[in-house]
């Protein structure tokens, strides 16, 4: 993931979760360890976009929408994979045997954050370190259902599912027909948040 969603990721936590929509740069760059060019630089896209409104000490998230398709427009899912294999168990057992220092995406996040399932999936995504990934689940032939993606230095710490925004836009940039039934009941939960 690169730094630029890392910080969307953020702005949406705040916004989203958190229910924190006026921000700074300087509190971004503090919490992510990014420096500020880096933030002014991904910020002043949502700028351009028109889904933050930038003052002279802070900045209001003013759609919530525009930053989350913005975000989904740009993030390289497949990029991201580091590891993937074939798992002769269900999904539920699948989940169930993951190592502790995991944080689940896609599918398996919406069915714990949300106790739903919109339709019935066959894949696990989630982001953590490869050793104890490859060690628990060794490598085998296609068609793969467990996907590993890289674990950036931040994702933790929003605990073993990661953060709506960052469900949603993984979602998003899968191909398979059940991420659009995830996606269209995401979007159901979130009405009035990305009003």
């Amino acid at each position: 993931m690169k730094q630029a969603e890392v910080i969307y990721r953020e702005i949406l936590y705040q916004a989203i979760e958190k229910k924190r929509k006026v921000l700074t740069q300087a509190d971004l760059a503090r919490t992510l360890s990014i420096s500020l060019s880096i933030i002014n630089k991904a910020i002043q896209k949502l700028k351009n976009i028109g889904a933050i409104e930038v003052k002279q000490r802070n900045f209001c998230v003013v759609d919530i929408k525009k930053i989350l398709y913005f975000w989904a427009s740009i993030r390289n899912l497949h990029k991201d994979i580091i590891y993937s294999t074939r798992i002769e168990k269900s999904v539920k057992e699948i989940e169930k045997l993951m190592p502790n220092n995991i944080v689940f995406s896609s599918y398996s996040a919406y069915k714990f954050l949300f106790k739903d399932v919109p339709a019935d999936y066959s894949e696990v995504y989630v982001y953590a370190d490869l050793e104890e990934i490859k060690s628990r689940f060794p490598e085998n032939k296609p068609p793969y259902n467990l996907f590993v993606l890289k674990k950036d230095h931040l994702i933790e710490r929003y605990g073993k599912i990661t953060t709506i925004a960052n469900i949603f836009v993984d979602l998003w940039n899968l191909k398979e027909w059940y991420a659009k039934e995830f996606l269209k009941a995401m979007e159901k939960k979130m009405y009035g948040i990305l009003e």
